[in-house]
């Protein structure tokens, strides 16, 4: 395959709280639990996005433009995984079989989703498909991000946000700015799921 670009979505769901929960738990239980927690979620993101690569607590999945027909639909995607994710951690969590410190503990655990639109160049690397650029790695670094006290949300870049056409005053949605070296500051919105999910309960 000759390398060529593409635009389109890069979406990245992660889960908050991965370090903390494999380190205090059993080996035997903490990987699989957090396996099935992101099986889950590559069952709603995948179709309509493709699953680039699973990065140990983190999924990230591609959405070509020439695929995706309609921007809005994107959000209906991203909140099914979210609420895939919550409704495989329920069952978990009501499962009393085990009373290990993995099973006793996944109920801690968030998702947060970064969705970034942007150009990726598509190539083989040692006979397997990967993307590159700077969208790539700026995907990649609003994971680590100053939103402290927040670990259920989706982070939406400028980008992202103007590709799907959503007016920001009709949404529950805070500006968010960061800044990276070699990327410049990065605008971004960002969606609270624990907000909403309160809001939802009222």
């Amino acid at each position: 395959m000759n390398p060529y670009t593409e635009d389109g979505v890069l979406v990245l769901a992660d889960i908050s709280g991965f370090t903390e929960f494999v380190a205090a738990t059993e080996l035997e239980h903490g990987p699989p639990l957090i396996a099935a927690l992101l099986e889950r979620v590559i069952d709603e993101l995948a179709p309509p996005l493709e699953i680039q690569e699973v990065e140990g607590d983190a999924v990230f999945a591609l959405g070509p433009d020439r695929v995706l027909a309609s921007h809005v639909t994107l959000l209906d995607v991203l909140d099914r995984a979210f609420a895939a994710f919550k409704a495989r951690q329920r069952e978990m969590t009501a499962d009393q079989s085990c009373t290990c410190r993995a099973c006793r503990s996944v109920g801690s655990l968030e998702l947060k989703i970064v969705a970034h639109h942007g150009r990726f160049l598509r190539q083989l690397v040692g006979g397997r498909g990967q993307v590159a650029g700077s969208d790539v790695i700026l995907a990649h670094r609003l994971l680590k991000n100053g939103l402290e006290g927040k670990r259920a949300y989706l982070l939406l870049t400028e980008a992202a946000f103007a590709w799907l056409g959503v007016d920001p005053s009709s949404t529950m949605i805070t500006p968010y700015f960061e800044r990276y070296e070699h990327l410049g500051d990065v605008r971004c919105f960002v969606w609270d799921y624990a907000d909403a999910a309160a809001g939802a309960a009222a």
